[in-house]
This record gives C-alpha cells, sequence and structure tokens, in this order.
C-alpha cells in the first residue's frame, strides 16, 4: 500500500497544482467531453473521495448513499444536479479547500489498511488497493480533461502503469457492463512507458493483441480518446472490439468520445 498511496497522493497534487492558480472565469470553463466546467470535474474527484473515504468510515451509509446515487444515474438524471449540492462547496476556493482536507483523511485511512482489505463499491467490492489504484485512475482521467481545456500539454510519468494495469484488468468488466458476451480469449497487451519501458500483460500466445504507448492506451480505457485519435495497435476482433467498449472504472455503462473530440493542439 505504501507505493501505491504516493503515486495516489502525487497524481491529487498534479492536479491541485493545475486547478489551483486558475481565475474565477477559468474555474467555469467547459472542458471536452462530458462538457462539464473545470468546478464539476474537481467537485467529482472530491465527491468520490468522500464516498470512499465513507465506505471505510461508515458502511451502512455509504451503502444507502451509493443505492441512491445509482437510482438517479439510471433514471438519466443528472450527476451534477445530484452530487454538487451534496458537497456545499459552491465556489471554487471551498471546493479545493474541501478536497484537500477530505484526500488527506482518506490517505490516512488507505495507507493503515491491508492491500487486501474489502471495501464496498459501486458495483463489485474491491480490495484497499485496487481502491487506491481506481482513485489515482478517475482523478488522472478528469484532470487530463482540465489539461485538455486548458491546452496544457501533460508530462506523464510510471504512475501511468497503475492506470493501464487497472485498464487491462476491466477487460471482461468491459464487455459485462455493456451486456455483451465475454471473450473467451484475453488479449496480450504491450505498452511502451513514458521512460521507454515496456509492460505487458497476458499470454504472449494470445491470438488477441494490443500495443503501443501507454499514454494513448489509458486514454482509450478511460474513455478519454476514440482510437482513432490514437496510435494504437491491435490484432483480433475482440481485441478491436474491447477497444471501442472499454470501461476501467466502475458505476453505469458509458460511451466513447466521438473522433476528433478532445483532441487539441496544446499552447505547451
Amino acid at each position: 500500500m505504501k507505493q501505491i498511496c504516493l503515486d495516489l497522493e502525487k497524481q491529487y497534487q498534479e492536479f491541485d497544482d493545475l486547478v489551483a492558480g486558475l481565475t474565477k472565469e477559468q474555474w467555469y470553463e467547459k472542458t471536452p467531453g462530458l462538457q462539464w466546467t473545470i468546478y464539476d470535474q474537481v467537485a467529482h474527484i472530491t465527491f468520490f473521495d468522500h464516498e470512499a473515504l465513507l465506505s471505510i468510515e461508515n458502511l451502512s451509509l455509504f451503502k444507502k448513499r451509493a443505492e441512491k446515487f445509482m437510482n438517479v444515474i439510471r433514471a438519466g438524471q443528472s450527476w451534477r444536479a445530484y452530487v454538487n449540492p451534496l458537497l456545499d462547496a459552491g465556489t471554487p476556493e471551498k471546493i479545493l479547500t474541501l478536497w484537500r482536507d477530505i484526500r488527506i483523511r482518506l490517505m490516512l485511512r488507505l495507507s493503515k489498511m491491508s492491500p487486501r482489505d474489502r471495501m464496498a463499491w459501486y458495483g463489485p467490492d474491491m480490495a484497499a488497493r485496487s481502491m487506491a489504484t481506481a482513485r489515482l485512475m478517475e482523478t488522472w482521467a478528469h484532470s487530463q480533461d482540465v489539461f485538455d481545456t486548458l491546452a496544457i500539454k501533460r508530462v506523464n510519468c510510471h504512475r501511468l502503469y497503475h492506470i493501464a494495469h487497472i485498464g487491462v484488468k476491466t477487460f471482461a468488466w468491459s464487455f459485462i457492463i455493456k451486456e455483451q458476451r465475454v471473450p473467451q480469449i484475453k488479449p496480450h497487451v504491450e505498452l511502451t512507458g513514458p521512460s521507454g519501458e515496456l509492460w505487458k500483460w497476458g499470454e504472449s500466445t494470445s491470438t488477441q493483441r494490443v500495443w503501443g504507448s501507454a499514454k494513448d492506451f489509458c486514454l482509450v480505457v478511460t474513455q478519454r480518446r476514440n482510437i482513432a485519435d490514437t496510435q494504437l495497435k491491435w490484432q483480433g476482433e475482440d481485441a478491436k472490439k474491447w477497444l471501442t467498449i472499454a470501461q476501467a472504472f466502475a458505476g453505469v455503462s458509458q460511451e466513447h468520445p466521438a473522433p476528433g473530440l478532445g483532441v487539441v493542439e496544446y499552447k505547451s
């Protein structure tokens, strides 16, 4: 848990550094894809960090809130309209202060848990280490929306491995949540990390393969880019299908962005 918690803390700080100096006008700029404001993106992370903390501290209350939230989402109602009022932090200054407090408390709790301790979540329970990885993944994904909005080129690092790993491990989930047949043959995945290192998952003899940059893969499995806007390669129909529906996060089924959406010309 020590390493994943350290990486999660750094992922939080990267996002914090990105938004802390923004003007009030910038906080309410709309981000690509979801068409949320930057405020909404930070509020989203704040809410689910709070719910992860609640899952540890008050399980029965978490389950009640989770059931209500899922009913809201299944009914097609607005995430923002439900989540933002619960936070009671209607300004950028307040949401940033609240998020900092919640994530510090969550980090303290997670760091004291065993990697295999189970935690309730939206869908199947998960191990504490998987929860920390999921929080890192979601923070990276939503902060990517903000990088894109501000047209700032992100400098990625080894933390992409955690996101790629959860992306590979949710192969079956991506089909299950779409109510589609889960392919019997799992893909072999080879990704090149930010420093040129090669990361591998699955059997090298698999007839289903995916390869390319870890950044592109992470953008696809977090549904920040359409595969048409990446240089990912694949072999096999099931591997291709997976890349069009991949969903590394829990909750309800969501669709990948259309080609071109989120692709920006970076200023720096």
